[in-house]
C-alpha cells in the first residue's frame, strides 16, 4: 500500500472513492450513514468535498496502484463540530472504496494521520464519525485508540467526536536538547 498526496487533481479519485462508500453500506441495509446518492451526483457534496481538500492536505491510499481510500487532515473540524480550543489535526473525509475492505486501508490512514499530526508538533488528532448502526464506527476508532469525546446531531444524523493524543513536541516532558 502507497499513501500519497492528493491534490487538486485527486478529486476524481476521492470522489470515486467516497461514492463507493456510499454504495457498501447501502448494499448492507445502512442509509443513514452517507445516504443514498453519490457524492459525485450532487453538486453541493462536491463543492463541500472540494472545500475541504482546500483546507486541508488531501491524501490517497493505493494499493497495486489503484485508489482504496481516502482522508483529507484540516487543521480543524467541519462547521458542525466546535473546535477543540488548541491546535489540532482533524480526520474529515476519511473512507475507503469498497472493494478494499478489510485490508487495513482505514488504518494505514489512520497511522498516517498520527505521523502526520507529529511532523507538524501538535499532540490532538481528532476524527468524528456517524454514531448509529450500534456504534460500529465509534468501535472501529475506539479500537485503533481513539476515544469518544462529545456527541453531536446534524439533523437526524447521530455523530461522534473522538480524539487520539500522539506523542510529538508539543507531548514531550523533557527538552529536545539535553
Amino acid at each position: 500500500m502507497k499513501i500519497r498526496k492528493g491534490g487538486a487533481d485527486g478529486l476524481p479519485a476521492i470522489l470515486a472513492i467516497l461514492d463507493s462508500a456510499v454504495v457498501w453500506p447501502n448494499g448492507r441495509g445502512t442509509t443513514a450513514q452517507w445516504g443514498t446518492e453519490s457524492f459525485s451526483g450532487r453538486p453541493e457534496a462536491v463543492e463541500q468535498v472540494e472545500r475541504t481538500m482546500g483546507e486541508g492536505d488531501p491524501w490517497i491510499a493505493e494499493v497495486d496502484g489503484v485508489p482504496a481510500g481516502t482522508m483529507t487532515p484540516t487543521p480543524h473540524p467541519g462547521r458542525h463540530v466546535a473546535p477543540a480550543g488548541e491546535p489540532e489535526v482533524y480526520v474529515r473525509l476519511l473512507a475507503t472504496d469498497a472493494r478494499f475492505h478489510g485490508h487495513g486501508v482505514g488504518a494505514a490512514l489512520l497511522a498516517h494521520a498520527e505521523a502526520e499530526t507529529r511532523r507538524r508538533g501538535v499532540s490532538l488528532l481528532r476524527v468524528d464519525c456517524f454514531a448509529g448502526s450500534e456504534g460500529r464506527l465509534i468501535a472501529y476508532y475506539e479500537g485503533r485508540g481513539f476515544t469518544r469525546t462529545e456527541p453531536f446531531a446534524v439533523g437526524d444524523w447521530p455523530g461522534q467526536v473522538l480524539e487520539r493524543r500522539v506523542g510529538g513536541p508539543a507531548t514531550r516532558r523533557f527538552p529536545v536538547s539535553w
